[in-house]
């Protein structure tokens, strides 16, 4: 989707049938990305095995989500 004001692209993202606004689709690839950044530091989610178990499940799911937001977007 396109904002002609801006210039600005991003993704078109639908969730349980509700297209999202240009806005509300920024700020959902604003914050995995921002999670995704976070999930950088060692032991983000804790110290353990568990912990590091979930961030690496995460990661790699977010890092797919963020690789379709960015070829939908070009």
């Amino acid at each position: 989707m396109h904002n002609e004001e801006t210039g600005w692209t991003e993704a078109d993202i639908t969730i349980n049938g509700v297209v999202l606004s240009f806005g509300q689709s920024m700020a959902l690839r604003v914050a995995v990305s921002s999670f995704l950044m976070s999930l950088s530091e060692p032991d983000a989610l804790g110290d353990d095995d568990n912990g590091r178990g979930i961030a690496k499940g995460y990661k790699a799911s977010m890092t797919e989500v963020m690789a379709m937001i960015h070829k939908t977007v070009k």
